[in-house]
């Protein structure tokens, strides 16, 4: 894969995760909260995978037992656990504060790379994390407010960032053995496995049954903000650095905010506006070329 196709599939999983607010407004709109927003989302796009793959690939359905501690690192200790965590830092604090923590993660992808895949902490990346941090810090208005936070509130919210991390960590390890498809496919499938006992299901599908609308909202979320940018981001981290990948994926926030600007009308001031410049600059900080174009993206194996 070119390098410009690595870079455009983790682009192209950050922005559609920053759609997720338009989902979740219509959603949040019938009684659903956070976590079976988030329940119901990872469940649709479990079954689609599930229903793809036996269709068009059942190869990519089999796993072995002795590898299944990667998918429970992506599905239960990333995906489930962040949100969850992420979930108890917005209900405690300000949404701006909860958002600013969650995006140290690519500080902890970063080190963690280092440490575990022997991936070099350069200038440039750095330079891209700074920019991009304070990108995310300023576009989240977070200044606007009082800095003074919580014990409780930074340990949750550092732990939702810690734990987000731990996809691009644990995704590593599971594309040494399996193809994007299924690691994408088994996230879903142990994320729902321990979000299920927490969803209170009984309410969820009486509240989904009074909308039926809601489903196609439910569809939406789950195709959109689940299945096609997992399955592009761990594409992408087949032939990138983690570190880098991770940077990149905090265009996120740049699109949500654009989203909240132009579809939602919310207020924005040069503030915001700086922060999104600052996102934007971190992706162009880490793919300024060094060398001739043309160069093609080896598959990383460490």
């Amino acid at each position: 894969m070119s390098v410009w196709k690595a870079n455009l599939c983790i682009l192209a999983a950050g922005s559609m995760w920053g759609t997720i607010s338009i989902f979740v407004r219509q959603l949040d709109a019938i009684g659903l909260n956070a976590l079976q927003i988030c329940l119901i989302r990872t469940l649709l796009a479990l079954l689609f995978v599930v229903a793809l793959l036996a269709w068009r690939a059942p190869h990519l359905l089999r796993i072995r037992l002795r590898d299944c501690w990667c998918f429970l690192g992506t599905g239960v200790f990333s995906y489930a656990l962040f949100s969850i965590f992420y979930f108890i830092a917005v209900a405690a604090s300000q949404v701006s504060i909860a958002v600013m923590l969650l995006y140290t993660s690519p500080i902890f992808v970063m080190l963690l790379s280092a440490l575990l895949f022997k991936e070099p902490l350069t200038l440039r990346k750095w330079a891209a994390l700074g920019c991009t941090f304070l990108g995310c810090v300023l576009v989240s208005g977070v200044l606007h407010g009082s800095l003074a936070i919580p014990l409780f509130v930074l340990a949750v919210g550092l732990g939702a960032g810690f734990f987000y991390a731990l996809y691009s960590i644990f995704g590593r390890y599971a594309l040494r053995r399996y193809e994007p498809e299924t690691v994408t496919c088994y996230t879903f499938a142990f994320a729902v496995a321990a979000m299920l006992p927490l969803g209170d299901v009984p309410t969820l599908l009486s509240l989904m049954g009074e909308n039926t609308t809601s489903w196609l909202w439910a569809l939406g979320i789950a195709f959109f903000c689940s299945v096609l940018p997992y399955f592009l981001y761990t594409l992408g981290l087949k032939y990138m650095e983690t570190g880098k990948a991770a940077i990149m994926a905090t265009i996120e926030p740049f699109v949500g905010a654009a989203i909240g600007i132009f579809i939602f009308q919310e207020p924005y001031d040069l503030m915001k506006l700086a922060g999104m410049a600052l996102i934007l600059s971190s992706v162009v900080i880490l793919n300024k070329k060094k060398k001739q174009p043309g160069v093609q993206c080896q598959r990383v194996e460490k």
